[in-house]
């Protein structure tokens, strides 16, 4: 079932010495609380709003302003009632009349999408059975968000009317957590995931299409909609041999992470007469020193220019992702900056870095102008 190496083409491997193609250093650092910060992401569905972000930790859902001059604005903050909750996972949303929502979930595997405007609760979806480790956007369609489950499963959501749409799941699923999942940047119908099974799958959601439509003038209670359960993925590629815990979309290309210090760039060829069967072609590789535990991920600028990722030490690596072979941008060490990183984010030409941390901080690193 799953891809098989093609031989004769080694993948390119990238030098982990920095080219100093462009140059980062530390504008602010924020200490946010006691708790671990899992996520951090800015907001690419609004344009007025493309330097605000939002991070997660405990259980609270902050939203800030990247401002001049390295200044970060609090602009909102939500508490969830559940003192115990810990959310691992946020993204940007939107209603279909484009307000904008913050969803988060984490470990009681509710999703909260919060109305950013009034800072209160939209909605809440009830539905999988155990913890959320990552939601996505659907960039075009930004009223679905899809989430991946300890539960062994990814469901599309319609923030809007509030609908559980698909549950990929069973005899083709995942066998284990389901830790990232991606929506593919111009194939509506494509979404990637990837788990503690060390899988990565391709879904489809071409076949139907006509219940994500469905779920947009549905006016009947959300549980009445006859959500359909996809058993099967139309790719398994067995890329890496340890958990998988992010992956996004590169055009067709798959960016692929485990914890053996690299991220990898490959192709899954797939074969359209048998589902599920095709090769994969490893493109390239992207080395990350002392990456090699569980649950750090990586993130893009807007147009897919650059890749940002912490490590287990508190160190960035900024990678150009479009040379062959891979460039180093830049390498961003700092004295205080010792905790894991959990996540970056890259703001929307790559300028400004975020990141945030085990010990509850975020830094910000600002690209120098050069001279």
């Amino acid at each position: 079932m799953s891809g098989k190496f093609t031989i004769g083409s080694e993948p390119v491997m990238g030098l982990p010495t920095p080219s100093k193609k462009r140059d980062y250093r530390v504008t602010n650092r924020l200490q946010e609380g006691k708790r671990p910060l899992y996520a951090v992401v800015f907001n690419f569905i609004d344009s007025r709003h493309f330097n605000v972000f939002a991070t997660v930790g405990g259980n609270r859902v902050t939203v800030y302003q990247c401002l001049e001059g390295g200044v970060i604005a609090v602009l909102q903050s939500y508490v969830d009632e559940d003192k115990d909750e810990s959310f691992y996972t946020v993204t940007w949303a939107c209603s279909i009349d484009g307000m904008p929502f913050v969803v988060a979930g984490g470990l009681n595997g509710i999703l909260r999408v919060i109305d950013a405007g009034s800072e209160k609760i939209h909605k809440s979806f009830v539905g999988h059975g155990d913890s959320i480790n990552e939601i996505r956007t659907q960039p075009q369609k930004p009223s679905l968000v899809v989430s991946a489950s300890k539960d062994e499963s990814v469901r599309i959501w319609n923030v809007h009317t509030g609908i559980c749409i698909l549950i990929f799941s069973g005899a083709g699923g995942h066998r284990n957590e389901v830790l990232s999942v991606d929506f593919h940047p111009s194939d509506i119908y494509r979404i990637a995931s990837c788990g503690m099974d060390n899988t990565v799958k391709i879904w489809s959601m071409k076949e139907f299409w006509t219940y994500v439509e469905k779920s947009f003038t549905w006016t009947d209670l959300p549980s009445k909609f006859p959500t359909k359960y996809v058993q099967f993925p139309v790719f398994t590629a067995s890329i890496h041999l340890n958990y998988v815990d992010c992956n996004r979309w590169l055009g067709d290309f798959i960016l692929s992470k485990s914890v053996d210090n690299e991220i990898v760039l490959w192709e899954p060829k797939v074969k359209d007469q048998s589902p599920g069967e095709g090769s994969v072609d490893i493109l390239q590789k992207y080395p990350v020193p002392e990456c090699d535990i569980w649950f750090i991920k990586f993130s893009c600028d807007f147009h897919y220019n650059a890749a940002a990722i912490g490590n287990r030490e508190g160190k960035i690596f900024v990678w150009e992702l479009q040379s062959s072979p891979p460039v180093l941008i830049a390498r961003l060490t700092h004295a205080q900056s010792k905790s894991p990183i959990r996540q970056t984010a890259m703001s929307f030409d790559g300028s400004t870095i975020l990141s945030c941390c085990e010990d509850g901080t975020i830094w910000r690193w600002d690209a120098v102008a050069t001279s």
